[in-house]
């Protein structure tokens, strides 16, 4: 470290200066050493002003000066201000006065009266934050005149050469005396614009470049200006950069006896210069070290040369390093990790490479054995040896399998590794896939055989348009055992594409390929529109969907309607569509009808998924072209005529505005009278005129009309208008109550009256006071007779009889009454039993006895079910011979009185096998003698059994037992 005493001061210690100066860091182990960049350390301070009073500036008015700052000694950044006449009054810069930061002194272009004072120089250090103020310096005016006007004089100026680093921020000042006061302005020497970041600060004294790049370099002129005149500084700005690697080395590990070449580049401007170290010493070229131009060159590598290298590259702005390690190697042949290997298998015909690459440090020389014969292999014309010691063999057949050992030495010492070839017979695939067209859903299995020599591992895999296809994945299964066949499942159409069946084995690898097309039904076709519109014609056009490996061979067209169920198939022109034809015109539609429509492609396979539904159109309207349906009428009130009809349906009506209109007239009459109503859901009319005769003949047609104008008329048919209720009323009316919940009547036919009878009503009721209960049957014109069900049992009712037709009733006949007849019995016969003979059944139960309230029992009914046949008796038991052919019977007895029949008792089953059963218990007891179990057993199933052991004789005339 050097150090001068001058700049010991009070604010700084001699001690300290002398640490000032450069410094490395060395960092090293068994391997080397390398030096860190270098470190600067320098010390900031800065001193008072000399104490002494300065002498007064005295100038004329309109005189520029200049007020010296005289900085006192200093290291370290500064910054410079100037107090007018006290603290904290600082002098402000603008036009006329302006503060360097290079100098530190006060320039006032133009002196004022204003002006007049006292002036203090204050200094700071911005790395320790001192701050020291000089003595006053006062400035007085002249008196002898004012400065007459004179010509810019630039005091503050910048060198002709100011270096600038990439990034940084460069400042330019330039001010000028003179009165006028001048103005200042920049520009480049080249014309060219300032870019957007340079900034002007204290009217245009001082210009900043910040992240200053080459494009800033060049010549700056700064240029002061006023009426008297003008002058002109200049300087160029050059660019530096410290030096940046643009290439460097690699720790690197070489043989002893092998040469070194590293190289290191650094760009830098200027340009740097490069040196280079080892173990943190500086190498030059001597003997086997050259060092020329950033390169260092080895030759004939030892073991002293391994160790740490650095690479420094330099200019005057800067210095970086990089370090690299070299490793100098000595060692005997070692395979560890390169052995041949143990077995290596080749197909016939083929090349076989045996690499020998031991490490060995130096290189070792290489020697091939086969078997026990020494480089003999060699002559053969099919096998060469390349100079890194590999061994290839071409065109292998069986003669060339056996041993092969690899011998390699050096200066350290020796070694070998041995293995051995077996030549294999090619591979072939005796049945591979073939281009196969499939339908859609179903199964196919694309085979892959092949015929391989027995030593090797034979493995097999399929592709599908160059993707893998993993086991278990969904469609696919591979199948065949030591085969590689893969089935395909349920085949979709993106199943369609190229599959690679690849044969791997320890020797080769082998392929066959196939192109699946799968066919199905067309995609739907596309963008449906509709183009033109009629009344009854809509034309489409679309655009195809795919075919799916199967021609179109056709279109079909559907529609749907608000009124339609679902999509129906419509009428076209052309009738049928073919597969190449891609507009067409439905036709036989419905006017001013809304409708969605569809298409659907058609090929071999199948008909394919509808299209997008068209854009909702609507048919244009039309004049009515349906006449409503099932015209008639009659009846209603007198004077009236009643036309009814079946209305239009609202698909069929056209047009908006729909209506009717009801054409009518009498027998006889040849005008019609014409009523129109514009309710499109009306289906009756009635016409009341007070001349109009009872049931009278008249013609009636029906029409619709709409916005668009009058449809078509209905046919004429004949109705008649309303007529008179029967004017007379039955005679010779009677009445009998036949069970507890039925009453006949009976009356004479009325005959010979002017109005027409349609039937007779029977009104019945139970009591007179309350006319909600009463009940009404009617009977044709032709019958004379009613039954009224469902009564009460035991009450009175009263009855009248009256005739009616379409107008209403005749008057009624003063009522008779009538009590129906007690209810039968509640409680159903019971404790039913049963005796079967043969086909002869005897059934039994215990007699029904009458409550007070219920009908007296008269006897008793017995039905039996499939074909149902009654039998009435007045005693409680029954016999009935049942027929050959019937395989079951069902058996229920009622009660029979003057109420009706009473409830059934529980039914009973007898099957066929009833009968049958008897003889095979017999059977089984021939020999046996019966227990009381057992007889009690014969007696539940009808079977008469002796007591003494054995059948009894009818019992034995009947089963022959």
């Amino acid at each position: 470290v050097s150090y001068h005493s001058e700049l010991c001061s009070p604010l700084t210690s001699c001690q300290t200066t002398l640490d000032v100066g450069m410094y490395q860091c060395m960092a090293y182990n068994t391997v080397g050493a390398i030096l860190s960049r270098r470190a600067s350390l320098q010390f900031a301070y800065l001193d008072h002003f000399k104490v002494h009073t300065r002498s007064a500036v005295s100038v004329r008015e309109g005189q520029g000066v200049v007020l010296l700052c005289g900085t006192p000694t200093s290291s370290g950044d500064l910054t410079y201000a100037w107090i007018f006449n006290e603290y904290p009054y600082f002098v402000q810069q603008d036009n006329r006065r302006f503060v360097s930061q290079q100098t530190g002194n006060l320039y006032i272009a133009k002196v004022e009266p204003s002006d007049v004072g006292n002036y203090t120089c204050v200094v700071m250090n911005s790395i320790t934050k001192g701050k020291v103020q000089s003595s006053p310096t006062s400035l007085i005016l002249r008196t002898d005149g004012v400065m007459g006007e004179y010509e810019p004089k630039i005091e503050v100026n910048f060198p002709d050469n100011v270096p600038a680093a990439k990034g940084s921020t460069v400042t330019l000042e330039c001010f000028a005396l003179g009165n006028p006061v001048p103005e200042i302005t920049w520009r480049r020497a080249n014309g060219v614009p300032f870019p957007s970041k340079v900034k002007m600060k204290y009217s245009n004294a001082v210009l900043e470049i910040p992240s200053f790049q080459q494009d800033d370099t060049g010549g700056y002129e700064c240029v002061a200006e006023n009426k008297m005149g003008k002058n002109t500084v200049s300087g160029r700005l050059a660019f530096y950069a410290k030096p940046q690697w643009v290439q460097t080395m690699k720790d690197t590990a070489l043989a002893i006896e092998e040469r070194l070449y590293w190289e290191c580049r650094a760009n830098g401007r200027p340009k740097p210069s490069y040196t280079w170290l080892k173990n943190g010493q500086q190498l030059l070229s001597e003997d086997r070290i050259h060092v020329e131009d950033g390169v260092l060159s080895v030759s004939a590598l030892t073991l002293s040369d391994a160790g740490m290298y650095q690479c420094v590259a330099e200019n005057k702005h800067g210095v970086i390093y990089f370090a690299a390690e070299l490793m100098v190697l000595a060692s005997p042949p070692d395979f560890t990790g390169n052995l041949l290997r143990a077995l290596l298998k080749a197909k016939a015909g083929t090349t076989v490479t045996l690499e020998c690459k031991p490490q060995a440090y130096p290189i070792a020389s290489i020697l091939w054995k086969k078997g026990n014969l020494v480089n003999v292999i060699l002559k053969k014309s099919m096998i060469t040896l390349s100079p890194d010691g590999t061994l290839r063999l071409a065109n292998v057949s069986k003669s060339d399998a056996g041993s092969y050992t690899c011998f390699a030495r050096n200066r350290f010492g020796m070694s070998s590794t041995t293995g051995r070839l077996l030549v294999t017979d090619p591979t072939r695939i005796i049945q591979g896939p073939v281009d196969t067209e499939i339908i859609v859903g179903e199964s196919i299995v694309l085979p892959c055989q092949v015929a391989s020599d027995p030593v090797l591992d034979v493995s097999f895999s399929w592709a599908f348009n160059g993707q893998l296809i993993a086991k278990g994945d969904g469609h696919f299964e591979f199948v065949g055992g030591v085969t590689g066949d893969l089935m395909i499942r349920n085949i979709q159409l993106y199943h369609a594409g190229k599959y690679i069946c690849v044969v791997d084995t320890d020797v080769e690898s082998l392929s066959a390929v196939a192109v699946l097309i799968v066919k199905g039904p067309p995609s739907p076709p596309d963008s449906v529109t509709v183009e033109e519109v009629t009344d009854s014609t809509a034309q489409l056009a679309w655009s195809p969907g795919r075919d799916n490996g199967s021609p179109i061979t056709n279109y079909l067209i559907q529609t749907r309607t608000p009124f339609t169920v679902g999509w129906q198939r419509v009428n076209t022109v052309p009738e049928i569509i073919d597969g190449n034809t891609l507009t067409a015109t439905v036709v036989d539609l419905n006017a001013w009808v809304e409708y969605d429509f569809r298409v659907l492609a058609k090929n071999s396979v199948g008909v394919g998924e509808p299209s997008p539904v068209s854009v909702k159109t609507r048919t244009e309207d039309a004049v009515p072209d349906a006449v409503p349906g099932d015209v008639g009428g009659g009846g209603g009130s007198r004077y009236e005529l009643v036309i009814t009809w079946e209305p239009v349906p609202e698909e069929l009506q056209n047009g908006e505005s729909f209506g009717y209109i009801i054409a009518f007239r009498a027998f006889g009459e040849a005008s019609w009278t014409h009523v129109a109503t514009s309710a499109p859901g009306a289906s009756r009319y009635v016409y009341r005129n007070d001349s109009i005769a009872p049931f009278s003949p008249f013609h009636v047609k029906v029409g619709t009309y709409n916005s668009k104008g009058q449809g078509p008329f209905s046919p004429v048919v004949t109705i008649y208008s309303a007529e008179t209720e029967p004017s007379e009323k039955p005679a010779g009316v009677r009445a009998r109550s036949v069970s507890a919940s039925e009453i006949e009547v009976n009356w004479q036919a009325l005959s010979f009256i002017p109005e027409r009878v349609l039937g007779y009503e029977v009104a019945y009721w139970e009591d007179d006071t309350k006319p909600e209960t009463m009940g009404k049957v009617r009977v044709p014109w032709n019958q004379t007779s009613a039954t009224v069900s469902g009564l009460a049992g035991n009450t009175q009712y009263f009855l009248t009889v009256s005739a009616f037709n379409t107008a209403g009733t005749s008057p009624f006949l003063p009522a008779i009454n009538v009590t129906t007849k007690k209810p039968p019995p509640s409680q159903p016969p019971m404790n039913v039993g049963w005796n079967l003979m043969g086909s002869q059944l005897s059934v039994y139960w215990e007699p029904v006895v009458a409550m007070e309230s219920e009908s007296d029992v008269l006897g008793y009914q017995r039905q039996r079910h499939k074909e149902v046949i009654t039998l009435t008796t007045v005693n409680a038991t029954a016999e009935l011979t049942l027929p050959e052919d019937d395989e079951e019977y069902i058996i229920f007895v009622q009660t029979l009185s003057e109420g009706g029949l009473g409830p059934a008792s529980d039914p009973i089953r007898i099957h066929q096998l009833s009968k049958l059963g008897v003889h095979v218990f017999l059977l089984k007891y021939a020999t046996q003698s019966i227990s009381v179990t057992d007889s009690l057993w014969l007696d539940a199933i009808g079977v008469l059994w002796d007591s003494s052991g054995g059948c009894s004789p009818a019992l034995n005339a009947t089963l022959h037992c």
